[in-house]
């Protein structure tokens, strides 16, 4: 059945399509549209089950009430849990939310950004891949709400909401060192992103101030789990002298995982664990896994906060806010020495 357009319901009723237009809008008692008339169109729509065009709709108003959100992977539970408590807030202060994964492709992520445009979306939240400066900055020229979060893109003015990673990658490797581990690992995904760069640093500057030799394995990221066991697998046979390894985050912690339980290595005796982004894997296994929490919770509701403040105010030109959260780190039976009896 074709859809109706406000045309076919003024020719049927033969009311012309502007008087339909106010009634469907809701501005009949401005326009002194009578009471019987207004009865006649709704009772007709209602009777044919007419859906207004939400695009059409939004060109006229200039508000879509929609808020796309794009994350690097919505199957991580971390990016999960954040993108489901900014829908809950979102929805109370009526707006819904569009979600997709870039996969920290570039180039998708210029696609999504487009079908977002075409959508009329009225903000932005992104976690943003490298490659994507120009495309933001678009945005932001044209006016549009946007807010990054997760990492920021140095050349881009713009608010953004991300944790303290340098400092919680430095306070859990001095924790590895000062229970007397010395061949500290470090195993993450290749990134130059703000976030995974900031983490790194801290690694290396907390191996620097005890004159420690720091062993760094960055793995290409793949969504396929094999491709990121094996490189994993390779550097821990190759490295047999390690005592500690930090893995840089969940997705990297629970392959890593596998491959120690393949490998029958004993945790902490043979090998110490430590992991960024706390997940209920970590806490599940034997033993269970120190790892650096984020606060998920204060994340969401700072990116929302400050996407709803842009929103509701007319002027672009409030200056941008960095807003950088703590972190905590939960030290559980994977990183503490065993006492020697």
């Amino acid at each position: 059945m074709k859809k109706l357009s406000i045309v076919d319901i003024a020719n049927h009723l033969n009311v012309s399509k502007t008087t339909i237009s106010f009634i469907l809008n809701g501005r009949a008692q401005e326009k002194r549209i009578g009471k019987e008339l207004v009865d006649r169109v709704q009772k007709f729509v209602d009777e044919v089950g007419y859906k207004p065009n939400s695009l059409a709709k939004s060109l006229r108003t200039g508000k879509s009430n929609i808020i796309g959100l794009m994350v690097e992977d919505i199957s991580n539970p971390f990016f999960a849990s954040i993108a489901r408590l900014i829908e809950d807030r979102a929805y109370k202060n009526g707006y819904k939310i569009i979600y997709c994964s870039t996969d920290n492709d570039t180039e998708k992520t210029r696609e999504l950004i487009s079908m977002f445009r075409d959508r009329h979306v009225d903000g932005y939240i992104i976690a943003p891949p490298e490659g994507i400066e120009d495309d933001i900055s678009s945005l932001i020229k044209d006016g549009m709400p946007v807010v990054l979060f997760d990492r920021h893109l140095p050349k881009v003015s713009t608010d953004f909401v991300e944790i303290d990673n340098l400092f919680s990658t430095y306070n859990a490797t001095m924790h590895l060192i000062q229970q007397g581990y010395k061949n500290i690992a470090y195993i993450t995904f290749a990134s130059n992103q703000t976030q995974m760069q900031a983490r790194l640093q801290g690694y290396k500057d907390a191996l620097e101030e005890n004159g420690l030799k720091p062993f760094i394995q960055e793995i290409v990221f793949s969504q396929n789990e094999e491709l990121i066991m094996s490189p994993l697998n390779t550097f821990l046979k190759k490295h047999k002298n390690l005592d500690a390894v930090f893995f840089g985050t969940n997705h990297v912690g629970t392959c890593g995982l596998k491959v120690i339980n393949s490998l029958g290595l004993k945790v902490p005796d043979d090998l110490a664990l430590v992991s960024f982004d706390d997940y209920d894997v970590f806490k599940l296994f034997s033993p269970p896994v120190s790892a650096i929490a984020q606060p998920i919770e204060a994340i969401a509701d700072s990116v929302i906060t400050v996407l709803l403040n842009k929103l509701n105010t007319s002027s672009q030109h409030i200056s941008s806010q960095s807003i950088i959260l703590k972190t905590d780190f939960n030290i559980r039976g994977s990183s503490k020495k065993a006492d020697k009896a």
